[in-house]
């Protein structure tokens, strides 16, 4: 069997239940057809680059499958058919990631420097100008 990655794009204005159920839905299918999600990665809500039938924004959904041809063609056909996913993408890949994705790993990096409204970093320890004695 072939592993791919699936990622999915769905509207703004739906609850993070009704991604999840999404997400579920495409789980069923692959497994409906003897191929088996591995992971399946919630990225939350972003911004997209460029508005895509009036939604700035999307819910990320990624899922690694290990499955033939055929039910990825099947997924594919069933995710066009769906009106709350407005892009999706599947690629072959030769191994699937272990671990967190990229896109997780980017999330946990900037919270690490702080929040870049005004967060002092990682030089957050020295004291400000206006805090400090005068002598």
């Amino acid at each position: 069997m072939a592993l791919y990655e699936h990622v999915f794009l769905a509207r703004q204005d739906l609850a993070q239940a009704q991604v999840d159920a999404l997400a579920e839905a495409a789980t069923k299918i692959v497994e409906d057809n003897q191929g088996k999600v591995t992971k399946t990665e919630t990225w939350g809500l972003r911004s997209l680059a460029y508005r895509i039938a009036k939604n700035r924004k999307a819910h990320y959904v990624m899922l690694h499958i290990d499955a033939p041809a055929g039910v990825v063609a099947e997924l594919e056909r069933q995710t066009a058919i769906n009106e709350d996913v407005i892009r999706y993408m599947t690629i072959r890949v030769d191994e699937l990631e272990q671990g967190p994705s990229a896109m997780m790993r980017r999330g946990e990096r900037e919270g690490r420097r702080g929040d870049r409204e005004g967060g002092r970093g990682e030089r957050g320890d020295r004291p400000r100008r206006e805090d400090r004695e005068v002598a």
